[in-house]
């Protein structure tokens, strides 16, 4: 039986906007104004799509009046703050608390507190109050045409973390796609188009919904790896592809980006089609690092799969007595890594004046490369004067050894937190180590190295998708968070994200040209096109422009959205 997705859709007229363009308005229409949709509109809807509409609410309302905090329904919601998966399973939650509250310009705050000891009162937030929930190619077409037809703020949540708040918006008319979950894995895969005796695929194709977790198991029951995200609830068809998508893989197989066969989207138009390299090769270029949310909601996409390798991991915990030892320390770590990475280590490092926590995964055949060299890192690290304890486990597989990080995972969100990162190139790497630890260690909270860039990832055309090419000269990622209590007020708030941009400023001599990872940063860069996507942001303005004119898809921080005020709600 075919998958639904691939399915023809006839069920809902497909109307092109594309004449209306000079027409639209100059701001989307809010719940909040008269332009809404009457009920007689959302109704004619509702008569189109699979399921009723959804109306989100914020999870914690029901721990506000007429329920109490003592209802079984806010007890669940209690036992469950941090809790990924149940969080991902709600159209009105965010894994990063603050998305879901909204600020005003006099920095009052509109939220819905999990936190009910505080004393405010229960309000939407920034959480969109009607939507679909997407079961269907169909009810996909319904919800953009209604979209359009009605020159709403459209927001497409998909699941799984959102550092820049792209999948929900304030009086926003939301596309919910985490239950479309099919999975289909075929041996002898042949994109759409490709002509005879083309080269066939191991290919496994996952649906809008389908989370990592759910990816990683069904490609291992085929005996099979795939590259996919770190955190298992991150979703394997929305912002992690469509931003390159990094793993502990990538140092082996590549990105995300290198590794997507074919997309099947719905356009702004409410057309649906087949993108990969023989079909809107353009569009296919552009979703794979353009950025998501930007040129068409994408409904599955097929990825190359590998052959199962024996996996070794590696925990690593290094303590500094004194900022002496924790410079030497972190020298020698920056000095090993491009070393690390073109063997094909993956992983993450938190370093802080404190200390080094690591757990990384290699091939048995990388660790035996490299094993000599390993070893003597060890060894600089305890004459450095760290107190060094490291623990190797073997496993089957990639999936089987990184299974007890990925259930860790789960267990992160419910938080209020921003971001800020920067690449860490090869050159700042190997011609400046102790420069490059001296710029670590002066950031407040600590730093996560994200060790999933060089090897096979460098060694990728930068021109050959739409991802910055700032990927290919790097070898790591550098990243830190702010994260308040809920209830802070506003302008505590705002000192906290001065302080991480100057630390942010700091970091800008490690990168090339400033770029980083656009799903993992700030929302407040001082050149999103030059950090997010480099010498491609003219080429992936075209595109947007042809497939997407009248800006129906807008995120904080993508591809057109300089056109438009800081609320992405009118144009400038």
């Amino acid at each position: 039986m075919k998958a639904r997705w691939l399915l023809p859709s006839l069920a809902v007229t497909v109307v092109s906007l594309s004449p209306l363009a000079s027409a639209a308005p100059s701001c989307k229409c809010l719940s909040s104004q008269p332009c809404w949709p009457s009920a007689s509109d959302f109704s004619q809807l509702a008569s189109q799509v699979s399921l009723p509409l959804i109306k989100p609410t914020p999870p914690a309302s029901v721990c506000y009046p007429p329920l109490s905090p003592n209802a079984p329904e806010c007890l669940a919601v209690e036992a469950h703050l941090h809790d990924n998966p149940w969080r991902t399973n709600l159209p009105g939650a965010m894994l990063s608390t603050n998305f879901e509250t909204f600020t005003f310009d006099n920095g009052t705050i509109d939220a819905c507190y999990y936190n009910i000891l505080l004393g405010v009162p229960c309000h939407q937030g920034s959480i969109p109050i009607i939507g679909v929930d997407a079961r269907s190619v169909s009810d996909i077409q319904a919800a953009v045409n209604f979209a359009a037809k009605h020159y709403l703020r459209l927001v497409v949540k998909n699941t799984g973390h959102d550092y820049l708040g792209r999948s929900i918006a304030r009086g926003a008319f939301m596309l919910w796609t985490h239950n479309l979950k099919d999975i289909a894995y075929d041996d002898a895969f042949v994109p759409s188009g490709a002509p005879g005796h083309s080269q066939t695929f191991k290919a496994l194709t996952v649906g809008a919904g389908v989370q990592w977790n759910e990816a990683y198991a069904a490609a291992d029951a085929h005996g099979r790896a795939i590259v996919g995200g770190s955190c298992p609830s991150v979703g394997t068809t929305g912002g992690w592809i469509q931003g390159g998508g990094h793993s502990g893989l990538s140092p082996v197989h590549g990105l995300g980006a290198d590794n997507a066969i074919e997309f099947k989207v719905v356009l702004a138009n409410g057309q649906y089609v087949t993108a990969n390299q023989y079909q809107n090769s353009d569009l296919f270029w552009a979703l794979r690092g353009g950025g998501g949310g930007t040129y068409g909601v994408v409904v599955c996409v097929t990825y190359n799969t590998f052959d199962v390798a024996p996996t070794t991991s590696i925990r690593l915990d290094a303590v500094f007595a004194t900022p002496a030892i924790a410079l030497k320390a972190i020298t020698e770590l920056i000095t090993i890594l491009p070393t690390l990475q073109d063997a094909g280590f993956g992983g993450h490092y938190l370093v802080s004046h404190a200390g080094i926590v690591s757990a990384n995964f290699a091939s048995n055949a990388a660790l035996a490369k490299v094993n000599d060299a390993y070893s003597a890192f060890i060894e600089r690290l305890g004459a450095a004067g760290a107190v060094v304890t490291v623990v190797k486990a073997s496993a089957p597989s990639y999936y089987a050894a990184s299974a007890p990080i990925l259930a860790a995972d789960n267990l992160l969100g419910g938080v209020e937190t921003e971001l800020i990162s920067r690449f860490l190139s090869r050159t700042a790497a190997t011609q400046a180590p102790a420069a490059v630890a001296q710029t670590i260690l002066g950031i407040t909270q600590g730093v996560e190295i994200m060790a999933v860039a060089g090897g096979a990832v460098s060694k990728v055309d930068p021109d050959s998708a739409g991802v910055t090419p700032a990927w290919r000269q790097a070898i790591a990622i550098i990243e830190s968070s702010i994260i308040w209590p809920e209830g802070t007020p506003t302008a505590q708030i705002n000192q906290l994200r001065q302080g991480a941009a100057a630390e942010l400023a700091a970091l800008d001599p490690l990168s090339p040209n400033h770029g980083t990872y656009l799903n993992e940063a700030s929302q407040y860069e001082k050149d999103f096109r030059g950090t997010f996507f480099g010498s491609h942001y003219q080429r992936l303005a075209a595109i947007k422009k042809q497939y997407d004119e009248d800006d129906l898809f807008l995120v904080t921080e993508g591809v057109g959205s300089e056109n438009w005020d800081k609320t992405l709600n009118c144009r400038v």
